[in-house]
């Protein structure tokens, strides 16, 4: 097993071939998803797998015209329960936005792990997400992601692993600025 090969596979896809993702290849990914860690276990998520091209395209309209989304052959959305969440992480907020987001990176690095491109999404308008996929008004939409096959020219490989090195980011015993 070899996690980071997947983490440094995964980057932002933001062009998508129209190809069907086979039905066990998006078993795997749906799976990755359901075994992620979420606070004291609860699970307090659905994702709603959208396929019809209109919802599709209704769904660019409210997260910023960004027209790649529309072009994968699904758009999850990840929708959580406030209500059912762990409700006191360290005294000061709920888990459901760190829960779907454990959920995203399992479902995003395995779709890596089977050539799928995926792009996090977190411009979009809540409520009008929520009307065209008649969401109730006490679930939250945390996130959206396209999944499908990227396009070669969207897929630019290498940028991604531009990151900051190590002795950057990390601190030890205490935090203190860095030059």
């Amino acid at each position: 097993m070899d996690i980071l090969k997947a983490i440094r596979k995964r980057r932002s896809a933001r062009g998508y071939l129209d190809k069907t993702i086979p039905e066990q290849v998006l078993g795997r990914v749906l799976e990755a998803a359901r075994l992620a860690p979420t606070a004291a276990n609860k699970q307090p998520f659905k994702l709603v797998l959208v396929t019809d091209k209109r919802t599709k395209s209704k769904l660019v309209e409210v997260s910023k015209n960004q027209r790649f989304i529309a072009e994968a052959p699904i758009v999850i959305v990840g929708c959580a329960f406030p209500e059912e969440s762990y409700q006191n992480i360290g005294g000061t907020h709920t888990s459901e936005e760190i829960d779907i987001s454990i959920v995203f990176d399992h479902l995003m690095l395995q779709a890596a792990e089977e050539g799928l491109g995926t792009c996090w999404i977190g411009a979009f308008d809540e409520q009008q997400v929520k009307a065209i996929l008649n969401i109730s008004s006490n679930v939250r939409v945390v996130g959206l992601t396209p999944l499908g096959y990227p396009s070669e020219k969207e897929f630019k490989p290498g940028k991604h692993l531009n990151r900051k090195p190590l002795r950057e980011i990390v601190l030890y015993e205490k935090y203190k600025e860095t030059t």
